[in-house]
C-alpha cells in the first residue's frame, strides 16, 4: 500500500484514536511528541500504513561515566516501550512480517573506566562481543543465540559467533534479498554489503 505522507502526518501523530490500553502499555512518555514511547508508538502506526522501513533513535547511551543513575534512565525510557512495541506488533498480527531489529554501536564489558565509586563509574567501547535483538519475521522467538566469558570479553561459543557480516547478510535475507547476488559497480568491482564475507545465521530462523 502506498504511504502518502504529506496528507497523512496529522492524522498518524494523532494518538486520539487509540485505546488507553494500548497507550499504558507504552507508558506516560507515550504523550511527549519527540520520547522514545513516542516513537515505537509512531512506528507501528507507521507500519500499519504501509511504510517500509523505519528507524527510531534513543540517544545517551555513551556512558563513560555517571554509569550507575544513566543507565537506569535509558531503561526506563527504553524498555517498557519496546516491550509494547512487539507486543503491539504480534496483536496485530504485524510481527508475522515485520522484521525488528535493536542495538547499539558497540558491545560493553563489565570493566569499569574511570575512577570506581558507589555511585560514579563508566564503561569503555567494547569490539568484540556486543548484544543484538531480532524479532519476528521469521526469527525463532525466545531464542538467545551466542554467549560471552564472564568479562563480557570474549565469545565463548565459537560455533554461535556471529560476525557484522553475518548479522547483515541474515538481515537481508529475512529481507528477501540475497546478499549474495545484491552488488554495485565501485572503482571497477562489483561489490555488495558484505563485501566478500558473510553468511545467514540459519540457526536462529523459525
Amino acid at each position: 500500500m502506498a504511504f502518502r505522507m504529506q496528507a497523512s502526518v496529522p492524522e498518524i501523530i494523532d494518538f486520539g484514536d487509540e485505546p488507553k490500553h494500548v497507550l499504558d502499555a507504552y507508558g506516560p512518555d507515550v504523550h511527549r511528541p519527540g520520547s522514545y514511547a513516542f516513537n515505537c508508538l509512531l512506528a507501528r502506526r507507521l507500519s500499519e500504513k504501509g511504510v517500509r522501513f523505519v528507524q527510531l533513535f534513543h540517544m545517551g547511551w555513551d556512558h563513560h561515566g555517571g554509569l550507575p543513575a544513566a543507565i537506569k534512565g535509558q531503561v526506563q525510557d527504553t524498555d517498557r516501550a519496546t516491550a509494547a512495541l512487539l507486543d503491539d506488533l504480534q496483536a496485530r498480527g504485524l510481527l508475522d512480517d515485520t522484521l525488528v531489529v535493536w542495538g547499539g554501536e558497540f558491545g560493553r564489558t563489565i570493566y569499569s573506566q574511570g575512577a570506581l565509586t558507589e555511585t560514579n563509574y563508566g564503561r569503555d567501547h567494547h569490539p568484540r562481543c556486543f548484544t543484538m535483538l531480532l524479532a519476528g519475521a521469521g526469527v525463532k522467538p525466545g531464542l538467545t543465540y551466542g554467549a560471552t566469558d564472564d568479562y563480557s570479553y570474549n565469545i565463548v561459543t565459537p560455533e554461535q559467533k556471529v560476525h557484522v557480516h553475518d548479522l547483515n547478510a541474515t538481515i537481508l535475507h529475512l529481507m528477501g534479498i540475497d546478499h549474495l547476488r545484491l552488488t554495485f559497480p565501485y572503482q571497477g568491482r562489483d561489490f555488495r554489503l558484505t563485501d566478500v564475507h558473510g553468511n545467514v545465521v540459519t540457526d536462529i530462523l523459525s
